[in-house]
């Protein structure tokens, strides 16, 4: 199917529309349509969390919209559109739309629905605490402490550290990519209120609130 291009103030409905017809490459490039990356407050399975069930998210980045920050941790709620656990002939569909956020200084009613974008974690490795440097020791020792050469007379060694495995490893910590993914093998489709609907053919949808997720919508009004 051809792609559509996204014309300004469109509703979400045609947002779906022009996401799925480009193949779930482009992003909105409305004005009227922004990105919200947020946490779930809670998990969210399909065919378990029953749809009308009133859910919530933070956003994770203040974010300027028609002129008004919504700040960091602002609060989106809103409720499960449609909840459908897959079967051997029909797949699983997970429908998320929000209907306001509201932050400490103001409130907004918002038309916002879940997108099968995401930002995915990675694991970095942490401060190296080995002891001794990596370079040479008369290039990098301060003048502190035991003259950190092993093969030096006068070098004592800190307790226990002679010890094999004693060296304390490079400890991974995760954090959170710049850049959001889709959803592996999950499409979009419209639902009844013309929100978004993500469909799997291969497994249930599971929402967690551990991952930053991607909304998508239009602020109707704010105070």
């Amino acid at each position: 199917m051809p792609t559509r291009t996204v014309l300004s103030r469109l509703s979400v409905g045609l947002f779906c529309s022009s996401v799925l017809l480009a193949q779930q490459q482009v992003p909105p490039t409305s004005p009227a349509i922004q990105e919200f990356p947020v946490v779930m407050q809670q998990n969210i399975s399909a065919g378990k969390t029953r749809a009308g069930t009133r859910v919530q998210a933070k956003l994770g980045v203040a974010t300027l919209v028609r002129g008004t920050v919504i700040p960091k941790n602002a609060v989106f709620s809103g409720q499960v559109i449609e909840s459908v656990a897959r079967t051997k002939t029909e797949p699983s569909r997970l429908a998320v739309c929000m209907d306001s956020v509201a932050w400490k200084e103001g409130s907004a009613s918002f038309k916002s629905c879940l997108t099968a974008m995401y930002y995915p974690t990675k694991d970095e490795a942490g401060q190296n605490l080995q002891y001794g440097p990596d370079e040479p020791p008369s290039r990098t020792w301060n003048g502190q402490g035991q003259y950190p050469d092993p093969n030096s007379k006068a070098y004592k060694p800190f307790p226990g550290s002679e010890e094999k495995g004693s060296s304390v490893p490079d400890t991974p910590t995760s954090t959170t990519s710049s850049h959001h993914v889709l959803m592996k093998d999950v499409e979009y489709a419209s639902t009844a209120d013309g929100g978004i609907a993500l469909v799997c053919k291969h497994t249930n949808l599971t929402i967690d609130k551990l991952t930053v997720y991607v909304l998508a919508g239009d602020m109707l009004s704010g105070k």
